[in-house]
């Protein structure tokens, strides 16, 4: 009896211990081909400013997408209205052009950590939207991206 109970609660506890998402919603790319005019677009509301977030971005790509990166502007805007730009390259592949992600046969997914440790000054509503940033436009092999906001259950 002892034993099955600390196999339970050994499965329990294993089980309950995932990551917590405050916001986690994924945008399919139509025909694998992502043009500079599609914004893609995540709107979410942060409720308390105490809470420490990590910042994710989710990549689906095909095994044939032609680059080793992703180059991506990423606009946040604020509650107070205010909006800033940034542009990062999103590493998909090393050097050698073995991909980071893990791949199938038709598609791969990939977790880039785009800030971690990070915190909301301001409670409310925020809008976060990306834009493909590479000469090849539409970029091919692009299947989808999502974007997770992760609670650490850390607070500053």
């Amino acid at each position: 009896m002892f034993q099955k109970l600390s196999v339970f609660l050994l499965a329990f506890t294993l089980f309950s211990c995932g990551k917590s998402y405050l916001y986690n919603e994924e945008i399919a790319i139509l025909n694998d081909a992502w043009t500079d005019t599609d914004s893609l677009n995540f709107q979410f509301n942060i409720p308390d400013t105490s809470k420490i977030y990590n910042i994710l971005l989710d990549v689906e790509h095909s095994p044939e997408y032609a680059f080793q990166n992703m180059y991506v502007e990423i606009y946040t805007a604020f509650p107070s209205g205010e909006r800033i730009k940034e542009m990062i390259s999103l590493e998909l592949a090393n050097r050698a052009g073995v991909w980071y992600s893990d791949c199938g046969s038709s598609s791969c997914a990939l977790e880039i950590p785009i800030q971690e440790g990070a915190f909301f000054n301001q409670a409310g509503d925020y809008e976060i939207t990306i834009k493909q940033f590479m000469r090849k436009n539409p970029l091919e092999g692009v299947q989808g991206m999502g974007l997770k906001i992760e609670d650490t259950g850390n607070v500053r």
